[in-house]
């Protein structure tokens, strides 16, 4: 298959833009990445024609057909590509994966940048809370190398880019996830340790530095 024929449209920072990418990695998809939006929210045409409705990334185009929302695209990128699979075999298996996948993309993000979003007090309340979602986490993972087990798969590739903005939350919260959660501080280096993560992930340290213009823009600091 040629990097024509499937393109992302994408944003450097987004983890649910590279929660795609990886997709496509393990599958060993080849594909064109474009940026598509900016810091000031600036979007291109292509972006706006091929998602009219929310218009914003990630939007994956597979010869020339538009598929948007990251976790809709990570489902269609399993399917259209069976192997290797990145949901278990058994069917409990898989809607216990997709539990937690929703529970993740609806609670791990906004948590982790509500501390860095937040001033005085305000900060600690948001700290509870992201270590609290990181706990249940804790609980879901067990004793397993990967939440599904011994293999990366689908809940594994839906929360590790979201782990990139970890340092900046951690710095201006003043604390560390690896102290607070070392269960997920160890799973996060063994999703390090794959090309397909370790090739896709932006730099902490840049996320940091955006977080800290975010935050100026925001009118934080």
């Amino acid at each position: 298959m040629s990097k024509e024929d499937v393109l992302t449209l994408d944003y450097w920072c987004s983890p649910f833009c590279m929660r795609v990418k990886i997709g496509l990695t393990e599958k060993g998809v080849a594909y064109e990445s474009r940026e598509e939006e900016d810091l000031f929210g600036e979007k291109s045409e292509l972006l706006l024609k091929s998602n009219p409705i929310y218009q914003k990334v990630p939007v994956l185009l597979h010869n020339g057909k538009p598929l948007s929302e990251s976790m809709i695209i990570l489902s269609y990128i399993d399917e259209q590509w069976p192997s290797p699979p990145l949901l278990p075999s058994c069917a409990y298996a898989r809607a216990q994966a997709r539990f937690w996948a929703d529970y993740i993309d609806k609670k791990l993000f906004e948590a982790v940048c509500g501390i860095w979003r937040s001033q005085g007090e305000a900060v600690e309340v948001a700290k509870k809370g992201f270590i609290e979602v990181l706990k249940v986490l804790e609980g879901a993972l067990g004793e397993k190398d990967f939440f599904c087990g011994d293999t990366f798969g689908y809940v594994d590739i839906v929360a590790i880019p979201i782990t990139i903005w970890f340092l900046a939350s951690e710095r201006y919260g003043n604390f560390q996830v690896e102290t607070e959660c070392p269960k997920f501080a160890a799973w996060i280096k063994r999703c390090l340790q794959r090309e397909s993560v370790s090739k896709v992930l932006t730099d902490p340290e840049k996320i940091y530095g955006f977080v800290g213009v975010a935050r100026k823009m925001q009118g934080i600091e």
